[in-house]
């Protein structure tokens, strides 16, 4: 089968989806997801005939050279380009049933935002490397919840195996973003998976809500990171989306009224009124604070406290184009933050892939076709 094929040369680690007790105070999650229908599998395409590869297998002895492009072709790209373009449009449907956009954008910022700059191998500086979908990462306080986000992709990963979990996370992230009504996100694709649970960051790398002092304590994670006080303010803006449960974080009321409809599981505490919609209202918000069914966390205070903070603040409550225009600078940089990338000239599911990369994933699909007409199977 195609699907076969295509799996043969993307060896992805077995996911993680058991439901454990967490929370940033060791709180329980009581969310229960129902089955998401996804739309049946699209026909995969073959390739036309490569010039990389020999177009007639020779009838013997060929099976070892055979391998050994085999191996060659499967290093070559972590994720395919046609793939990664179909499973953007399931995403999408996705989006338009659950209407899960917040917590897909926290579940590709928590896969990235454990990088740290000052450590330079890999995958031990963290970042977009897919380690999220292990049981001990979701177990993480800062992860309350996200074990929900996982369920609801892992059927595309499945249905998409030459897609790195890393690129499926960055991927849903920034789509989340773009049908909310937010800018279009310059994002990039090739990011490779880390193999296994021993893998993953060390608790604690990511915001806490709560500080003692939130604008230093900002500063803290988001300069390890190698952002900056832009940055911070800006990305804060995605706020503009989702709501805050007592049960998974410890802050937030149960519901308002804004939320005890959903839609979605009804209940939680959001930072704007249409909390499914990305607009600049976040900041008008915050800096307003005048309505008490609206969250506003000492991190949230802090932008318009902080006086370097507050710059930005006030702009982009001001601005929204100039929050747009940031905004998609800074998810991007954020999604790439830690990440190997393979091949290394990146390439986007909108544009042609730079020659390289379209070369080698050439050469993956025609060798697959090479295989199955010396070996027989498919």
């Amino acid at each position: 089968m195609a699907a076969e094929r295509l799996a043969a040369l993307h060896a992805a680690a077995p996911s993680a989806l058991s439901s454990s007790p967490h929370g940033r105070r060791a709180a329980r999650s009581s969310t229960a997801l129902l089955p998401v229908a996804l739309p049946a599998p699209r026909a995969t395409l073959r390739a036309a005939p490569s010039r990389l590869l020999p177009q007639k297998a020779k009838a013997a002895g060929s099976g070892r050279s055979v391998r050994c492009m085999a191996a060659s072709a499967a290093a070559a790209v972590a994720s395919d380009a046609a793939e990664l373009k179909a499973a953007r449009e399931d995403i999408r449907e996705l989006l338009e049933t659950t209407h899960c956009h917040p917590i897909l954008v926290r579940l590709g910022w928590h896969d990235s935002g454990t990088y740290d700059k000052n450590i330079k191998e890999w995958p031990q500086r963290g970042g977009a490397n897919g380690s999220l979908r292990f049981d001990v990462e979701l177990k993480h306080g800062a992860n309350a919840g996200l074990v929900n986000a996982l369920k609801l992709v892992q059927p595309i990963k499945d249905k998409y195996p030459n897609i790195s979990y890393a690129d499926l996370f960055q991927l849903a992230s920034a789509t989340a973003i773009e049908e909310a009504g937010g800018p279009k996100i310059p994002m990039t694709y090739g990011r490779v998976d880390v193999t296994g649970p021993e893998q993953c960051p060390p608790e604690g790398k990511l915001p806490d809500a709560g500080p003692s002092a939130p604008a230093d304590h900002l500063r803290k994670v988001f300069y390890r990171m190698g952002l900056d006080d832009k940055e911070i303010v800006v990305l804060s803006g995605a706020h503009t989306l989702g709501r805050s449960r007592p049960e998974r974080s410890g802050w937030g009321k149960p519901e308002t009224k804004y939320t005890k409809n959903g839609p979605g599981a009804p209940g939680g505490q959001s930072w704007t009124a249409e909390w499914l919609k990305f607009d600049n209202s976040y900041f008008k918000e915050i800096k307003e604070k005048r309505d008490q069914d609206l969250l506003v966390l000492p991190t949230d205070a802090a932008l318009f406290e902080d006086p370097a903070f507050k710059v930005y603040a006030e702009k982009y409550a001001e601005d929204q184009e100039a929050f747009f225009k940031d905004y998609a600078e800074a998810h991007a940089k954020l999604s790439n933050l830690g990440a190997k990338f393979n091949p290394p000239e990146l390439y986007e599911p909108d544009a042609p892939p730079t020659t390289r990369a379209a070369d080698l994933q050439t050469a993956a699909l025609n060798f697959r076709t090479l295989h199955a007409h010396t070996t027989g199977h498919e």
